[in-house]
């Protein structure tokens, strides 16, 4: 895979350091775009509806600090699983039909452009977004890289996962070379996909959109929440499943699964015996033998297959990558989703780094959400927050949970939604997986 895949670094705190997660996963035409401000997904600073930490950022040097919030703050936006999507894919599709028909689109050179550039390349992005139709006003200047283009250049960014920044990177160079027919056929793919998911979502469930790297509270086919997420990485994948929320375990215990055991916590055990270090003393890690009993945590040999055989579990606490809450459903992989005591993933835009758990941020909004029911309010979560205490919650009415792989979309407002093929599904090759 790209440079963007090995650039994900395990900055987490505590046990996260050593572990990137606490689980392990087996394996009608409408218009191409909607103006500005019409879709909260697409407002952004220079676009008629921005503000926030990015407004008074300059598109010559923009503010990192926008890109952490926009990336951790996802607008809510239209459902992704909605029947309503379903014609405005079909018009999608006849328009990228058109657009291959026609020979497609140029390659953007590989450089990097910003506002107020000049260069032959810049004419090459202009053709290349007004196929596409981000960009619809005409200019004299085609190689003149003028506001019209950078506003472009920002529904174009955020409309295929990446954060509006204006300013032509690597990664939106990859994006905008994904080939016309590579889109097509994910068009294509994904309406089969969604024609199945959104015909079986009922008035109010939870999605997880894995190559989004999304989670939506839906009801009554309206966004209530959508929340960043981290999701697994290229060998430890996040699985697709349908099946109910029924249970949250407030302050919970983690009990390290087979996999994370196998492939972190032995070999990061190894490398601090030979340093006579103890990762179960570094960690707040404990080790119990197939009787229940508590093992001395200096007394476990990591190059003996004992160890693999033993229970660990790590009490409720700052270090313990679950956080304060997770959320249980039934399923035949060992994943949850959960909080986490480290947020900085949530505001890269590259979130694939778990080992096949979802780590919700904003977990609070969705829990409060998700215990209505219960007469649970938001105080009540906070409060057990801030306890620490252990509690476990049943549901009174499980909410149904799809995990799914959307890749491509439309929306009822005519705007066409790209993700990275991240785990290579669509059968376009690397190329929609590289950015």
């Amino acid at each position: 895979m790209s440079g963007a895949f090995s650039s994900v670094a395990a900055t987490r705190t505590g046990l996260g350091r050593l572990l990137f997660c606490a689980c392990a996963a087996t394996l009608v035409a409408a218009p191409a775009l909607a103006s500005d401000g019409s879709n909260d997904w697409m407002r952004f600073p220079g676009m008629g509806g921005g503000g926030g930490a990015g407004a008074a950022a300059s598109s010559q040097s923009y503010d990192r600090a926008f890109v952490r919030e926009w990336e951790a703050n996802p607008a809510r936006g239209y459902p992704t699983l909605s029947l309503q999507n379903i014609e405005p894919m079909k018009a999608a599709i006849k328009r990228y039909t058109e657009i291959v028909k026609d020979g497609g689109w140029k390659p953007v050179p590989e450089m990097t452009l910003q506002p107020g550039a000049n260069d032959p390349a810049v004419a090459v992005l202009r053709e290349r977004l007004t196929l596409s139709g981000d960009l619809k006003e005409a200019s004299s200047a085609a190689e003149h890289f003028d506001a019209a283009l950078e506003k472009a250049v920002k529904r174009f960014q955020a409309s295929n996962g990446l954060t509006p920044t204006g300013i032509v990177d690597k990664r939106t160079v990859a994006a905008l070379n994904v080939t016309a027919q590579a889109r097509l056929t994910q068009l294509k793919t994904n309406l089969t996909r969604l024609q199945s998911a959104a015909r079986g979502a009922g008035k109010k469930y939870v999605v997880v959109n894995v190559p989004a790297a999304q989670i939506e509270a839906v009801e009554g086919d309206k966004v209530v929440s959508r929340h960043s997420g981290v999701v697994g990485k290229m060998d430890r994948q996040t699985p697709l499943l349908t099946s109910a929320i029924h249970e949250m375990n407030f302050n919970p215990v983690w009990h390290l699964p087979p996999t994370v055991i196998e492939k972190d916590l032995i070999p990061k055990g190894r490398e601090m015996q030979k340093k006579n270090q103890s990762v179960l003393l570094r960690y707040n890690i404990e080790a119990f033998g197939s009787d229940g009993r508590k093992l001395d945590p200096t007394g476990v040999d990591w190059n003996g297959g004992a160890s693999r055989n033993y229970v660990y579990k790590q009490q409720p606490g700052k270090d313990n990558p679950l956080g304060f809450l997770k959320i249980n459903f039934h399923n035949n992989y060992s994943v949850y989703m959960h909080d986490t005591p480290s947020e900085s993933l949530f505001g890269r835009n590259f979130r694939a780094a778990s080992s096949g758990c979802v780590r919700v941020q904003g977990i609070e909004q969705l829990a409060a959400w998700l215990l209505t029911d219960n007469g649970w309010t938001a105080e009540r979560i906070e409060k057990a927050k801030e306890t620490g205490e252990r509690q476990d919650v049943r549901l009174k009415k499980p909410v149904p949970l799809y995990f799914v792989y959307i890749t491509a979309w439309a929306t009822e407002d005519g705007v066409v939604q790209f993700r990275r093929d991240l785990y290579q599904k669509d059968g376009v090759g690397p190329t929609a997986a590289a950015y």
